[in-house]
């Protein structure tokens, strides 16, 4: 009888083949497909006394090699490459089986397919994948969507070759159709928010504290030691005492300063936009990295007048403020992107747990931290929590923070140094917290203009006031 593999991957770039020999690796027999059969071959030369693999030049072959119910992994660029790949496998497929799209597509294309598949009987699994090649090889996050009939077969698996923290898999069932590549998309807008509070620190802590990049090394391999340890934190330690073996320079002072992305941070944005909830830190995030990345205007403004920085004008101090600044933005950051998920949730009937989205990302992702216990134990306390900044753990962090940070945007604002994290997530926090804000004016100014009505603190309707008129207030 003919081997057959339980699970196959066609897309066999870095991430694709990674995830291939993991599930080799883990002792599953992994059917291996490529659209130019060298890179197939490859594999299966290089990496074949990892496990068991069926190399396959075509699809059919392919897809004859695997155990009902099939189960293709699918690893090739997003968007319409992804859409060519589906439409050449499904019709080989039969009903019960599974593609499953393990890369960064955008929710509504992974809901589209999900319905258009279910009609041909097919499960269509968005999975979001985390923790880039070396996740990939050794243990990523993962959050699979799709059906729960289709997690039955295929869950086992992912949990597997998942990331583990105390023996629990870094892989849950997120919820149908798209939910999987939301929450993804979602995890990498906090990433984008995380890198740009790490990067003003190190801003400020340089241009304003005097220290070289070798000595911010050591400040942020110290903060990892503490409740701050995180991925990003330890990897941006070794970023910054890297030297330049070429120039001898630092080698931050050798790369261009201008930061590229790949869309899912901007995809967080525009989805936070079409739900209405203010994920401001991750948005600035997005901005600050599109403004880095336009020398053409920023040469052109290059003159603007404004102050010049001087060391040591943060104070003794300047450390331990940033410190505080940096975790109390964080938690914003954070605070932000799982109220965005509990509406998505909501919005599209996903029933997404949140502490099991905190659980599956404390190990094998890129935003992995120490504080994700704490996030996990929050919902866990209270499913509902309508913020993380109403939770004991973190209103007590965010309050004890609270004077320190506004020394360091003060400190940033005054010495002319961008923090747009900084800024907006206190901004945020100050926003939520206000007893009565300015919108009661903008409500006012709409209904001025347009007839756009308000409501009153002391009676239930809508208003209106005959602005053009006797100024006589009615109902709407």
């Amino acid at each position: 009888m003919t081997e057959k593999a339980q699970i196959g991957v066609t897309g066999l770039a870095v991430m694709g083949r990674n995830l291939a020999r993991n599930f080799a690796r883990h002792g599953h027999t992994v059917a291996l497909h490529n659209r130019s059969y060298g890179r197939t071959k490859e594999l299966v030369e290089e990496y074949g006394h990892e496990g068991s693999f069926i190399p396959s030049e075509s699809a059919e072959d392919f897809v004859a090699s695997l155990e009902r119910p099939r189960r293709v992994v699918i690893m090739v660029k997003a968007g319409k490459a992804t859409d060519a790949v589906i439409d050449e496998f499904a019709p080989l497929l039969e009903k019960g089986d599974m593609l499953i799209d393990a890369g960064n597509a955008h929710f509504a294309d992974t809901r589209r397919r999900e319905a258009a598949l279910k009609e041909m009987g097919l499960h269509f699994v968005g999975t979001g994948v985390s923790g880039g090649e070396e996740g990939a090889l050794h243990g990523p996050s993962i959050m699979p969507g799709g059906s729960k009939e289709s997690y039955e077969s295929l869950g086992p698996l992912l949990e597997d070759i998942s990331a583990k923290v105390d023996g629990e898999p870094c892989c849950v069932h997120v919820g149908p159709d798209g939910a999987g590549h939301f929450v993804k998309m979602v995890h990498n807008g906090i990433e984008y928010a995380d890198m740009q509070l790490i990067a003003e620190a190190y801003d400020l802590l340089r241009s304003v504290g005097g220290h070289s990049p070798a000595e911010i090394a050591e400040i942020f391999k110290g903060w990892n030691e503490g409740r701050l340890g995180s991925y990003l934190i330890e990897i941006t330690a070794e970023v910054l005492k890297q030297t330049d073996a070429e120039t001898g320079k630092p080698f931050v002072d050798i790369v261009v300063d201008q930061a590229e992305q790949k869309g899912t941070g901007r995809w967080t944005v525009q989805a936070a936009l079409d739900l209405g909830v203010p994920v401001s830190g991750i948005a600035e995030s997005v901005f600050a990295r599109a403004l880095s990345g336009d020398p053409k205007v920023r040469a052109a403004a290059a003159n603007l007048p404004g102050p010049s920085a001087t060391a040591g004008a943060g104070g003794d101090n300047l450390q331990a403020d940033v410190e505080q600044a940096l975790f109390a933005s964080k938690i914003v950051a954070y605070a932000q992107g799982f109220q965005q998920i509990q509406a998505a949730s909501a919005e599209y009937g996903w029933d997404i747990d949140p502490g099991a989205m905190a659980k599956i990302w404390r190990d094998g992702c890129i935003i992995r931290a120490k504080f994700l216990d704490f996030i996990k134990q929050a919902f866990d306390k209270t499913p509902d929590l309508p913020s993380l900044l109403v939770d004991d753990y973190f209103l007590d962090a965010v309050s004890g923070a609270q004077e320190a940070w506004r020394r360091v945007v003060a400190t940033a604002a005054q010495q002319g140094i961008p923090a747009p994290g900084f800024a907006s997530a206190l901004a945020y926090y100050d926003g939520l917290r206000a007893k009565r804000l300015p919108a009661a004016l903008i409500q006012g100014q709409r209904d001025f203009f347009g007839a756009h009505t308000y409501r009153r603190v002391d009676k239930d309707g809508s208003f209106h006031t005959m602005w053009g008129a006797d100024r006589n207030e009615v109902t709407a």
